[in-house]
């Protein structure tokens, strides 16, 4: 029997997208081995988010050549998609497949190994129009599903390459998606994480059907508990949206909005399309509309020309926000960007210092949040023992509103929903016992 490794670089559509290849090669008679063993296949899916992801990259290539000279060396995801040529210089590289076209990847596989020549199969992103389906009825993580919708995006912000790694927006058929979500709650799972490159702009391209209505078709499907989006755009939680996530038992009660910036004159910089007023705005909406919604967000730190009165603006808005937690990130230069090439560049020392700030205010944002709910008896799916000590006997999972939850249980609990009590808010983990099971054929108990 024929092996395969896989290595994944990156964001969360990668992994999904990993999980897909794998399927691909299961059905050939494959079977998967650790990236770190002697496999006949090695599949390293890549990141160009930033120069430091297409670095990675090209160190985990050169490793899985190092670990097998003779095996068969591919390389897909948004680095190859960029740049073919440059991994194709790497001796050993075999197929170089990029965002497109991988459901082909073991045809090309078998393609070099009669020729013996380096194959690259990179087409033009910029002229795909259909979406990519590409089925995962199950994942490694038995609790939570990811579940990709779409693809591409249209925006072009200024720091980012992804535009040009992942082409233009385009949404996957309604159908599909409502198939592949009734296999994911065959298979057991009971909660599905709506993802792509550009989530909200589910439907943008499609006629008449939008994010409301497939979160409303999701709605409907029987035995599916929650439904999360991975993250959406302000401008595009329209009213349709706001009233599926109210009236919708089955929506979290948390939504990934990001903002990048808390300051007019960066984000026209970024090239972000909307102001700190339209931003601020929508987000009192969403907080009268939905009371006790848990929004997290993403803040560039030190993009070129940010000042530390336009920081401070940032850090005051996003105090006045009440977000539940930041993702913070020091604004990293990505070579063939416009914001790369603009002068004023932030000095590293400035950006590590406003990264420590903002950490510090996103643990304080995080217990005010969680503060609310003590006392509560919460729902929770629990997935896994407590990490740092695994023998604790304490399990952790996340509530609809995205609190992470650490509490005495046992094995038998993964995966199922329970009812746990939040004792003690913190910063990362929080405090709670468990109270019980729900019971199956009591959906309604979920609200």
């Amino acid at each position: 029997m024929s092996t395969v490794a896989f290595h994944t670089l990156g964001c969360k559509v990668n992994a999904y997208e990993t999980e897909a290849i794998w399927q691909l090669f299961q059905k050939n008679g494959y079977r998967k081995v650790e990236f770190e063993e002697d496999a006949d296949v090695y599949v390293i899916n890549t990141c160009t988010v930033t120069n430091t992801g297409d670095r990675k990259s090209r160190q985990m290539i050169r490793r899985a050549v190092r670990q097998n000279p003779e095996a068969v060396v591919a390389v897909t995801g948004c680095y190859a998609q960029t740049s073919p040529g440059e991994i194709l210089e790497i001796p050993g590289v075999d197929v170089v497949v990029g965002t497109q076209g991988r459901d082909r990847l073991l045809e090309y596989i078998e393609e070099h190994r009669q020729t013996r020549k380096p194959i690259n199969a990179v087409k033009n992103i910029m002229k795909t129009r259909e979406f990519e389906d590409m089925d995962v009825p199950t994942f490694s993580e038995r609790t939570r599903a990811s579940l990709k919708i779409q693809e591409g995006c249209n925006n072009f912000c200024t720091f980012c390459i992804i535009p040009w790694a992942r082409g233009l927006l385009r949404s996957r058929k309604p159908e599909s998606v409502l198939s592949q979500a009734k296999k994911l709650v065959a298979s057991g799972y009971k909660e599905i994480v709506l993802t792509g490159i550009h989530t909200g702009g589910y439907g943008e391209d499609l006629e008449d059907y939008k994010l409301a209505d497939l979160l409303w078709d999701l709605d409907k499907v029987e035995g599916l508990n929650r439904i999360r989006i991975s993250s959406i755009e302000a401008s595009q939680i329209d009213d349709r949206v706001i009233e599926v996530l109210n009236q919708s038992d089955k929506m979290c009660r948390h939504l990934h909005i990001p903002l990048q910036a808390g300051d007019d004159a960066v984000l026209k910089r970024m090239r972000r399309r909307y102001t700190v007023e339209e931003y601020k705005e929508k987000i009192k909406h969403i907080h009268r509309a939905m009371p006790q919604v848990a929004i997290t967000t993403d803040i560039i730190v030190g993009f070129p020309g940010e000042t530390d009165e336009m920081f401070e603006n940032g850090y005051r808005l996003i105090e006045e926000l009440k977000f539940s937690e930041l993702h913070v990130f020091p604004y990293s230069k990505r070579t063939g960007t416009p914001a790369a090439r603009m002068e004023d560049q932030v000095d590293p020392e400035v950006k590590q210092e406003r990264v420590q700030r903002l950490i510090q205010l996103s643990n304080r944002l995080s217990r005010n949040y969680a503060s609310q709910f003590i006392g509560e008896v919460l729902e929770v799916i629990p997935e896994r023992p407590y990490k740092e000590d695994p023998d604790s006997g304490l399990f952790t999972g996340y509530t609809d509103n995205y609190l992470q939850i650490l509490f005495p249980g046992h094995h038998d609990l993964v995966g199922k929903v329970c009812r746990v009590r939040l004792d003690q808010p913190g910063a990362e983990y929080n405090q709670g016992t468990f109270v019980r099971v729900m019971e199956e054929n009591h959906p309604s108990e979920a609200v």
